[in-house]
């Protein structure tokens, strides 16, 4: 499915214009299904360097000294960390590029502060701290002496989670509080970017989540709200869920965790991207990170949505100053990513968990979440989705909806039409749970007040919303207490 974690002599070629083609599948709205920027095109943009990076700490764990010393170190370039790898190299290479920062200031845009050290910033944020002092989400680069910058945008920002014990797990499903930080950080632009902030603050929502060819749009009403208005959608989105690009602060996903991603034939919670070989997941780490605002959906270009930063692309690729991935960094990347573990897990296969393996097999639970991966592998049907006829030949498709909101499948840019079934590996130290995060723990999912109109999600609720159902999967409901205690604690050993 996407092989081995062995070196290959030749690294694959990530942009193949055939490759890209087929890597997605079609969205929902088939003709409104992106079309990448060509080959000629992505090979003509600059590689962008991976400088050296250095950890930020919280200010009362950091050692004495610390911040003097970055100002005094010289650049360094990180990679290639070595000319001749081992597949050791080329892991430790790629956790290199995971942590490597795609931009420098805020992630509402340029600042030259270290504001994560202002407690008034932390404290809004609520921002996790590892056990050994730092904030594991961010990073100090150096690319001028005496200049210290603050790197935002990596792999590791949303795929990093903190766990309560304050260690830190790599590749697992986030905890940063991504949304909190973009809404702290577009209320305290400086001057001159404040006095644009209302037309800013739209246009980059337009170019994050707009889908123009929906009625109503993925993100309806948004060319009349204020920015605070803005804001405050933005700060109702918890830790581990994300209004990732093509969703819509309405319409969030959880993170995904990309522990265990070699097992898995797509990705994405909309199944978006097949996972045919090690190639597209590298194809899907530089979409995400980089072309997707420059794709054409239909006549729509996310990136000229915001015309005085960045537009149209320029006629001559070497002068997009935002640079790209080299197929090298993103092969170091996936193997990276192909060799995560788990943390260890706490919880043992005990007598309860036991009788909680025969409660899985007797309601048949592994016939989508199969062992050992704990998922079939297989797309199901968003409620009210018809796939076209060539898909059944195409696609690995199960032909049962379970009924979950069809929000994200149908009205967003990242909508196939699909769900893609869940592996169940690792429940234990992901959450919150469901494709949009709406309930934090395995004991809310199994609780069928889920089901009612007046029930309080306990994860992300929505902006204004007191009271909501989240339906779907109805699966377990029904079980006794005892039954439901064992299957919980089954799972929560896998």
């Amino acid at each position: 499915m996407a092989g081995s974690l062995a070196a290959q002599t030749q690294i694959p070629r990530a942009w193949d214009d055939a490759a890209v083609a087929s890597v997605t599948l079609p969205l929902a709205v088939a003709d409104a299904s992106p079309v990448q920027i060509p080959s000629r095109y992505y090979y003509g943009i600059p590689v962008r360097p991976i400088y050296k990076s250095y950890p930020v700490y919280h200010p009362e764990k950091e050692p004495p000294g610390y911040i003097d010393e970055l100002k005094q170190r010289e650049p360094e370039i990180a990679f290639p960390a070595s000319v001749l790898r081992s597949p050791e190299d080329w892991i430790r290479d790629g956790e290199l590029v995971f942590d490597a920062p795609l931009s420098y200031g805020s992630i509402a845009g340029p600042r030259s502060d270290l504001y994560v050290r202002d407690p008034a910033w932390r404290q809004y944020v609520g921002i996790p701290v590892a056990r050994d002092g730092t904030v594991p989400f961010y990073r100090y680069v150096i690319r001028k002496k005496g200049t210290i910058e603050l790197g935002v945008f990596s792999c590791a920002m949303c795929h990093t989670r903190v766990m309560p014990d304050g260690s830190v797990v790599k590749g697992a499903q986030g905890n940063f509080p991504f949304d909190r930080a973009l809404a702290r950080d577009t209320s305290a632009q400086s001057f001159p970017l404040s006095l644009f902030r209302p037309f800013l603050t739209r246009r980059f929502e337009r170019m994050l989540y707009a889908a123009p060819w929906m009625n109503p749009d993925a993100y309806p009403g948004l060319e009349n709200l204020s920015w605070q208005d803005v804001v405050a959608r933005h700060a109702s989105i918890p830790p581990g869920v994300i209004a990732r690009h093509g969703t819509s602060p309405l319409t969030p996903v959880k993170v995904p965790d990309l522990i265990g991603i070699q097992e898995r034939r797509y990705l994405d919670a909309t199944g978006l991207m097949r996972h045919r070989e090690i190639a597209d997941l590298m194809r899907y780490a530089t979409m995400n990170q980089e072309t997707d605002v420059f794709a054409r959906y239909r006549d729509f270009v996310p990136s000229e949505a915001v015309p005085v930063i960045m537009g149209k692309l320029p006629a001559d690729p070497g002068k997009l100053a935002s640079g790209r991935y080299g197929d090298e960094q993103l092969y170091a990347l996936a193997l990276y990513l192909y060799s995560l573990k788990p943390p260890p897990n706490p919880n043992q296969f005990d007598a309860g968990a036991a009788q909680g393996k025969k409660v899985f097999d007797r309601e048949g639970c592994s016939g989508c979440h199969t062992p050992p991966a704990y998922t079939n592998n297989m797309l199901t049907l968003a409620p009210g989705f018809k796939p076209p006829p060539d898909h059944w030949q195409k696609y690995h498709i199960l032909n049962v909806s379970v009924g979950t909101d069809p929000d994200l499948a149908l009205k967003t840019r990242r909508g196939t039409g699909y769900y893609k079934v869940p592996s169940l590996r690792g429940l234990w130290y992901r959450g919150p749970l469901e494709h949009s995060g709406s309930v934090a723990t395995l004991e809310d999912w199994f609780d069928p007040a889920r089901l009612r109109d007046d029930y309080v999600p306990t994860g992300f609720k929505g902006y204004g919303v007191k009271a909501r159902a989240v339906k779907g999967h109805e699966f377990g409901l029904h079980l006794s207490a005892e039954d439901k205690r064992a299957l919980i604690a089954f799972l929560r050993t896998l």
